[in-house]
């Protein structure tokens, strides 16, 4: 069972944000409509009540979504210097074709087609789009020997993998086995030119990185962020700003507990009619599980 399920991101206009995402990453609008109070409150933010939310899915139309909501974004935020979530992960079939694209479009190309070092299966390229957001487009040529990962069915195609930047690595390893038992994945030390540039450090520095899993579904990696790292600056009672929500199903749901408000039964494409609630994990990432079937 896939558990990641959506990413929300705030935005100052979501209508224009899909629009780009529908032009760009053939991405297509599967639901608009204001933030009602009560999910505003079950996320601990109810100044976010009331704003535009817009969602979408991938071409190949899997059933992982992404999510844009109005909101501010502080003067002085920068995208990867800041705790929470950093990026968003999305398959791709053909990232030199990928790449070709992006160099029309709004996007920004902050990481060029580069294999990994050590993981010659996982082919990336990462832009910054026009809200701040970063997101990596990787092509995946096979699966590790630990867990699968999926195949684009699309050229651009799902969200698969969320990275959160983290103040104590181990701390947030700890918190995502107890509170929403998962399992710890594969751990490593990679130059990581994402983090390297955006805190002017050497080209050939390491951090270190890790994994958590399902079964052998691999969704979320978690980064050990430098010591210059700051809180995110965010509007009072509002959602952060650039990727605000992670959004999980979980198969064991009633195991689960420290929810900001009591779940409930929730409509809409991302929730499918099941219960829902949202917990907040170190260095304040909000994470919104939903029930699964």
């Amino acid at each position: 069972m896939e558990l990641l399920r959506a990413a929300t991101l705030t935005v100052a206009d979501p209508e224009a944000t899909a629009a780009r995402y529908v032009e760009w990453l053939d991405y297509s609008i599967v639901e608009r409509g204001p933030v009602s109070v009560d999910l505003a409150a079950a996320w601990g933010c109810p100044a976010s009540a009331g704003r535009a939310s817009v969602v979408c899915r991938p071409a190949s139309a899997a059933e992982v979504f992404l999510r844009f909501i109005e909101g501010a974004t502080p003067a002085d935020y920068k995208p990867l210097r800041t705790f929470g979530w950093a990026a968003i992960e999305i398959c791709t079939q053909d990232t030199h074709a990928v790449n070709a694209r992006m160099e029309g479009s709004p996007f920004q190309i902050i990481g060029p087609p580069k294999e990994l070092d050590g993981l010659p299966s996982i082919f990336p390229m990462q832009v910054k789009g026009p809200d701040q957001e970063i997101v990596y487009l990787t092509q995946i040529r096979d699966n590790l020997p630990a867990y699968d990962l999926p195949r684009a069915a699309s050229l651009i195609d799902k969200l698969f993998i969320i990275v959160l930047a983290c103040s104590d690595l181990q701390a947030s390893l700890d918190w995502f086995e107890t509170e929403l038992k998962l399992s710890a994945g594969r751990s490593m030390d990679l130059v990581y030119t994402m983090i390297n540039a955006a805190f002017d450090l050497p080209a050939d520095t390491k951090h270190a990185l890790a994994t958590m899993m399902h079964g052998r579904d691999c969704f979320l990696e978690l980064d050990q962020y430098p010591d210059e790292t700051t809180a995110r600056p965010t509007e009072p009672g509002a959602l952060p700003p650039g990727i605000a929500i992670t959004t999980f199903r979980h198969p064991d749901f009633d195991a689960l507990k420290g929810w900001i408000s009591p779940p409930v039964v929730r409509n809409g494409a991302v929730y499918g009619g099941r219960r829902a609630g949202t917990l907040r994990a170190p260095d304040g990432a909000l994470v919104e599980v939903v029930e699964a079937a």
